[in-house]
């Protein structure tokens, strides 16, 4: 596996993971379910805003390289 490729999968990786961590909180429901829901919500975008950035430029860079 390349270093890119590597990147790739931890990013998607973390991306899935807030994912799962947000449904399940919401699923449990209660009052963790009330006081972090807003926040995860923004993890996730966040995450994903950096996975996107990183797929982005690592095919920006293949391109250039290839």
């Amino acid at each position: 596996m390349q270093f890119d490729q590597i990147i790739l999968v931890v990013a998607l990786f973390c991306v899935a993971g807030i994912l799962f961590w947000g449904v399940i909180t919401m699923a449990r429901g209660g009052a963790y379910n009330v006081k972090n829901s807003n926040r995860i919500m923004r993890y996730r975008i966040i995450f994903q805003a950096i996975a996107l950035i990183l797929i982005l430029g690592l095919m920006w860079h293949r391109s250039r390289n290839g």
